[in-house]
């Protein structure tokens, strides 16, 4: 789907192009386009936010019909966002600390974007903020930690909340071994599928797009 088509007005879609992130602006499309659709429903629910990139596509959706994107990160960066890693960025580590810290980041992108009453931070870990989540999800976006702990902490966490006819989607799921790490493929994606709660509407780059058949929001997947 071109860029041009997805709907993002031309002041956000300049300042998603600035942010730092990793989201492709076709795939950065797609989930505009999703979460526009869904959003008349209930909330979009983001797991890792980083410095907030694919939360103003979510949030520009979330500006142009209503509604509001939660977006849930502890903002120390996952593993592969650490120091010697391929995705570290040392202008994100906090020198009091030492520590990644992305979360003033995220704030100065959201509130540059004009999106701080459409987009909500919820800073804590994927795995202790499920525990106590309860409200029906119209989409939930998954692109946590891409461990395979993490990643099946946020499907076992978030992924019973996407209400009847909601939808999941999945970041970075790479089928072949050769073209990207496997935790999102193998511990949200596959699971999903096997649950029978699920079924796949779309694929476009890495992200797989399915929705909720079977169940409703709070019903154990199998």
């Amino acid at each position: 789907m071109p860029v041009e088509e997805a709907g993002l007005p031309a002041d956000l879609l300049t300042h998603a192009r600035a942010a730092k992130g990793f989201m492709p602006e076709d795939e950065g499309a797609l989930l505009h386009r999703w979460a526009r659709e869904r959003l008349r429903e209930g909330p979009v629910l983001e797991v890792g936010t980083y410095c907030g990139k694919s939360a103003i596509w979510l949030g520009g959706a979330a500006r142009e019909v209503g509604g509001t994107v939660f977006t849930v990160d502890h903002h120390r960066g996952s593993e592969e966002n650490q120091a010697g890693w391929e995705h570290h960025d040392a202008t994100l580590v906090d020198p009091s600390t030492g520590l990644m810290d992305t979360l003033p980041v995220f704030r100065a992108t959201i509130a540059a974007a004009g999106l701080e009453e459409h987009v909500v931070a919820v800073v804590g870990r994927s795995e202790a903020v499920s525990r106590w989540w309860r409200t029906p999800l119209s989409l939930l976006f998954i692109d946590g930690g891409h461990g395979a702990e993490p990643a099946r902490a946020d499907y076992r966490g978030w992924a019973p909340w996407v209400m009847a006819g909601g939808v999941l989607a999945v970041h970075d799921v790479f089928p072949d071994p050769a073209d990207g790490g496997r935790p999102p493929y193998e511990d949200i994606y596959l699971p999903a599928l096997a649950s029978g709660a699920f079924t796949e509407v779309e694929v476009l780059g890495s992200v797989r797009v399915l929705r909720r058949t079977s169940g409703d929001a709070g019903d154990p997947l199998p």
